[in-house]
């Protein structure tokens, strides 16, 4: 596998994506502002989402492909899984629609404060669950193209979503925005059943043999599901630690709104670094596991760390940097305020310092999941979300919203210590001096440059294109000639 190419491919279409993202955002904010009507669509979309990144583009993923692989593609374990999770999603679904009211108040209590905040969350949140079964079916039908290292379309599926909800914002300006809610909620459904058509389109082209069957209880299934229920657990408090501190948050006006952003602006340089690493180690590793080559692991894993460790840590400084200019140019319009941008600026300065920590823990984490050991990464979330959990709560009355990023970053880089420790005690990794020297060096240059870009005054959004554009091409061949010559 040409591991360079397929992680340069999916960071891409991952940055299409998160592109149009922005575009998206970018008239929520316009169209919605940053109070009571974002706050009930940003936390209702966060329960589908937690569920698709739970069962799968996270658990199921990283349990199916190394069994997937070992099974040497066997098509009738992969139908038999896809027919227990559709069983799965749907029951799950049904059982979510009865209960919303309570799982909304478990999710933002302080909404109660607002007449009617609460209620409306609940039926736009009913209305947008219908979305789990279609985008967990596709995560699964990505799962299947990756491990036959067909990264590209399954990457290049979110981009419809945002695109599909750009045209929905369109909608509204224009026509009104009486019922905005309500056709944003719809169009996530509509989003989901087209991700899914497309996908299932693709693989049965590829003549597989995936389809609906009875669920059989297999031996294969049994284990599956016997890791599943540890993985999941592990694999989502990343999410879960975001819930709680979506509660803690909602009980300041406006703080919900305001760590969406934030946690939008820095994702998207580990969506488009880490997460593209960590979806093509999953299968590539999982492969080289399953042939007892050790030696192609701890390549994969140098060279993996060395390149995004060259490209994410130039995001730390910039972000850090430029965090009040971005925000202010990318979404200070209409119903948004200078103190909203002032107010997410300051999440983002602190919440950038964890980027490199998560970057490295997807790396061991999916070397973990590709030697099949589910419980560790498990052991090491809860520690995290211990950890995370306590610094919401007690730091929550003396610096307010800000706790959560606060808590985001020491618990990102204590599982990541623990994530590492495990790794080298299995000897699934192996860090070489070659390693370390280019992540040192790249640290300082990219601080360097960084210093050097706060020195410069941003007065538009042009310009801030210029600046970004600027250090870019300042710092990127530096860092080239760096991986290449230490």
């Amino acid at each position: 596998m040409r591991l360079g190419k397929h992680i340069f491919g999916v960071g891409a279409m991952t940055g299409i994506s998160r592109v149009f993202g922005f575009i998206r955002d970018m008239l929520i904010a316009r169209v919605l502002g940053a109070g009571r009507m974002s706050d009930i669509f940003l936390t209702a979309f966060k329960l589908p989402n937690l569920f698709r990144d739970l069962l799968g583009e996270g658990a199921l993923s990283a349990i199916f492909i190394p069994m997937y692989a070992d099974s040497k593609k066997d098509e009738g374990f992969a139908r038999n899984v896809f027919s227990w999770l559709m069983v799965g999603l749907l029951f799950l679904t049904v059982l979510f629609e009865i209960f919303m009211p309570l799982v909304v108040w478990a999710l933002a209590p302080g909404f109660e404060m607002t007449p009617g905040k609460m209620e409306a969350t609940v039926v736009i949140s009913r209305i947008m669950f219908v979305y789990v079964i279609f985008i967990c079916g596709a995560a699964f039908l990505s799962a299947i193209l990756n491990s036959f290292s067909r990264f590209l379309l399954a990457s290049f599926m979110p981009v419809l979503l945002n695109i599909m909800l750009i045209g929905a914002l369109l909608c509204a300006m224009i026509w009104g925005t009486e019922h905005i809610l309500y056709l944003m909620a719809g169009t996530v459904v509509l989003a989901g059943v087209v991700q899914f058509g497309i996908l299932w389109s693709r693989i049965r082209k590829k003549h597989f043999g995936l389809r609906l069957i009875i669920p059989r209880w297999t031996p294969g299934i049994k284990s599956m599901f016997k890791r599943l229920g540890v993985s999941i657990v592990g694999s989502g408090f990343y999410q879960i630690t975001i819930i709680i501190g979506t509660l803690v948050a909602s009980f300041q006006s406006g703080a919900v709104s305001w760590l969406y952003y934030s946690d939008r602006i820095v994702q998207l340089p580990f969506a488009m670094i880490g997460l593209a690493v960590g979806t093509v180690l999953m299968s590539s590793i999982s492969n080289a596991l399953a042939e007892k080559n050790m030696r192609s692991v701890y390549i994969q894993q140098n060279s993996s760390m060395r390149r995004s460790m060259m490209l994410i840590l130039p995001c730390v400084a910039g972000l850090v940097v430029l965090a009040e200019p971005i925000i202010k140019y990318l979404f200070q319009y209409g119903a948004w305020t200078a103190e909203s941008t002032h107010a997410v600026a300051i999440a983002i300065m602190i919440q950038a310092f964890v980027l490199p920590a998560m970057l490295v823990s997807q790396i061991y984490s999916k070397t973990l999941y590709a030697a099949q050991d589910v419980k560790t990464p498990v052991k090491t979330s809860m520690i995290s979300l211990a950890v995370a959990s306590v610094l919401y709560l007690s730091l929550f009355p003396f610096i307010g919203y800000l706790a959560i990023p606060v808590g985001v970053v020491v618990s990102g880089y204590l599982k990541n210590a623990l994530l590492g420790r495990a790794c080298k005690k299995r000897e699934l990794i192996h860090h070489d001096s070659r390693t370390a020297r280019a992540i040192v060096a790249f640290g300082l240059w990219a601080a360097i440059v960084g210093m050097i870009m706060y020195r410069i005054p941003i007065s538009s959004i042009w310009v801030l294109g210029a600046v970004i554009a600027g250090y870019a091409i300042i710092y990127l061949p530096v860092a080239y000639l760096i991986d290449r010559k230490i």
